[in-house]
């Protein structure tokens, strides 16, 4: 099905406003105090609206409402897919498995430097998992909790760990919203993300290691805090993994979207909650008291949003014509890798889903390498500033005052170092795939 070319038109002209300005809101979203998914939403309305009286003049209507259909299709598979892995970290909170965590390393004794490296090695495992906007606020209350009277190791700690989780998150279809929606797409297979591995730790381990040496020496004060763990945590942390399988496994063997088992493990957990409830009426024990739909009301709702409208604007924007456009200019013009390094870069300004979502939808001639390249970039470019990544923006918000844009801003050269490392490690490791 060929679609015309609006980008001449004036809804192509309107669409392309009416996008610009809300993403300007959204970068302001500090200031204004508007939340982000607030303006994407409404824009994605106003256009595909444009687009639809558009095409009632050309009575096309049922091409533009097959088209709307698929982009809508792609966001609700990956909606779906957060909601439940967001579900089961959230439960996994719930149950004290990161306080554990966080007591532990506070009653161990580790010196700063120690702990720089613990926390971003933590959040460069857990990542993968967990992705990287929740990892990153889990081991950042960590670090605050240990550096309550050294400042320049919070911010450096903070620096270190938005980039250890964004680089683990860049190796796993799990790990970043980006990775996910390539994933989906089919471009890469699940293993195939492993190949990226080697890259993610050079992207964090270089910046580390030149970020080390400003670190305090000293350690904090011991705590005697001990925190259990919560009836039934080990038990989810059993079927968050088995939920993964489940994914992975309708996904290679039975080639069925891996949403499909994401939802099925959302199963798992309701009957987890039913016997902990029956459990708990028997004993009387408050510990038992558990409820999956309050841990599916804590998901971030107004992230999931800002995808839909961000999804949905660039959607309407490839039907008009821009991004066949864009692609000519950018991956004709400057050849695959040189883009895909640029893509990686411009991540650091403005957000990694609409670019990753645009490269999709534009579908250049690439071999899997250069894919596996742009998977790479758009999940560790927006590293390069604070303002780069959602782990970013969230740490300065959680670490107000001592991780700020000025303080990550001073390791952007370290930090640009471990990009151009990462590339080069995938180049040479991966050349077979070239």
């Amino acid at each position: 099905m060929t679609l015309p070319t609006l980008t001449g038109h004036w809804v192509g002209f309107a669409g392309l406003a009416v996008f610009g300005f809300a993403y300007l809101l959204v970068i302001c979203e500090e200031r204004l105090q508007l939340h982000k998914s607030k303006p994407t939403v409404v824009a994605a309305g106003l256009i595909w609206s444009m687009l639809a009286v558009a095409y009632a003049q050309t009575g096309r209507t049922a091409e533009l409402e097959a088209a709307f259909r698929h982009v809508f299709l792609e966001y609700a598979e990956l909606m779906l897919f957060l909601l439940v892995a967001v579900t089961y970290v959230n439960a996994l909170e719930e149950r004290r498995v990161f306080e554990v965590l966080r007591a532990w390393l506070v009653r161990a004794g580790f010196g700063y430097r120690a702990l720089f490296w613990i926390t971003g090695i933590i959040a460069f495992v857990v990542s993968p998992v967990a992705d990287n906007l929740t990892t990153a606020l889990v081991v950042c209350s960590v670090v605050l909790a240990l550096g309550a009277e050294a400042p320049r190791f919070v911010a450096l700690s903070c620096v270190s760990i938005v980039v250890a989780a964004n680089a683990g998150g860049a190796f796993s279809p799990f790990g970043d919203i980006t990775t996910l929606m390539v994933w989906q797409k089919g471009v890469v297979a699940f293993g195939e993300f492993f190949r990226l591995f080697l890259p993610a730790i050079a992207n964090f381990v270089v910046p580390a290691v030149i970020m080390h040496f400003a670190v305090p020496r000293g350690a904090p004060a011991p705590k005697p805090d001990r925190v259990r763990l919560k009836i039934g945590a080990r038990r989810i942390i059993v079927l968050f993994a088995l939920t993964i399988a489940t994914a992975v496994g309708v996904h290679s063997l039975l080639h069925l979207p891996a949403v499909f088992g994401m939802m099925t493990g959302l199963g798992y957990l309701q009957l987890l909650d039913y016997h902990l409830r029956l459990r708990g009426r028997r004993s009387g024990d408050e510990d038992y008291t558990f409820d999956v739909f309050r841990r599916m009301a804590g998901v971030e709702w107004d992230t999931l949003l800002f995808f839909y409208g961000v999804m949905m604007c660039v959607g309407a924007l490839g039907v008009i014509g821009y991004l066949n456009l864009a692609s000519q200019v950018l991956y004709g013009g400057f050849g695959p890798t040189s883009a895909n390094i640029l893509v990686g870069i411009a991540s650091a300004v403005l957000d990694n889903i609409p670019l990753m979502y645009a490269v999709l939808t534009m579908q250049p001639e690439m071999s899997h390498g250069q894919w596996l390249l742009i998977t790479l970039t758009a999940g560790v470019g927006g590293s390069l500033l604070s303002i780069g990544s959602a782990a970013g923006v969230a740490l300065m918000g959680q670490a107000r005052g001592v991780y700020t844009f000025a303080s990550h801003l001073r390791w952007a050269p370290a930090i640009a170092l471990g990009y151009a490392a990462s590339i080069l490690v995938h180049l040479l490791v991966n050349r077979a795939v070239f």
